[in-house]
């Protein structure tokens, strides 16, 4: 159940969903609006969500427009219920669009996507910026949402829950098909489950 705030109010909690498997994601090159679609075993990965978010009564469910994210919503069994939200497109890359991390650095060493963003892209407090606009969506809201998006940019928003700023997604690994939630305790938020593939 949600958290309940003084007064009665209920609080919403937020489960994150990260697309199944790409060809990119795979390879760990960096995908922002490339709109790759599934993989086979991305498909199985958002199939087998579908039991799992199905005991669930959803409130709202949220999706990135991009291809990888709606067929994850869909496999997952809540596609008919998704509002597309654009500001839950993945962390625009620019210049680094398809490269991996070692790439990237063997060109500019030293780079670090959560201080330093991306030429042609965005940097780190503009992503910032797209996620609290949809906490801010979120937080008017009672019961349990879900939201459908990206990698990098569940990570931001997880840490942007907690009052962290961009860069403590960082810490937030999040494997491609795995569910995370955010809450509430003593009415603070909090993340009180990462990376997983259950809700219990």
């Amino acid at each position: 159940m949600p958290g309940e705030a003084p007064g009665g109010v209920d609080l919403p909690r937020v489960v994150l969903v990260r697309h199944g498997q790409t060809e990119w994601s795979r390879t760990h090159r960096h995908t922002s609006i490339t709109d790759l679609p599934l993989e086979p075993e991305g498909e199985e990965e958002a199939r087998r969500l579908a039991p799992v978010l199905a005991g669930t009564s959803w409130t709202r469910v949220l999706a990135s427009p991009l291809r990888r994210a709606l067929e994850t919503c869909r496999l997952a069994g809540l596609g008919d219920r998704a509002e597309t939200c654009s500001d839950l497109v993945e962390w625009r890359y620019g210049d680094y669009e398809g490269l991996t991390t070692p790439e990237i650095q063997g060109q500019r060493p030293g780079w670090r996507l959560w201080t330093d963003g991306a030429p042609g892209g965005e940097a780190p407090a503009e992503v910032a910026a797209r996620v609290d606009r949809v906490i801010a969506s979120i937080r008017r809201e009672t019961g349990t949402v879900a939201v459908f998006a990206h990698g990098h940019i569940l990570r931001v928003l997880a840490a942007r829950w907690v009052g962290l700023g961009p860069e403590g997604g960082a810490y937030l690994a999040l494997g491609a098909g795995r569910l995370s939630r955010l809450g509430w305790e003593h009415q603070e938020p909090v993340v009180e489950l990462w990376n997983s593939s259950r809700l219990g």
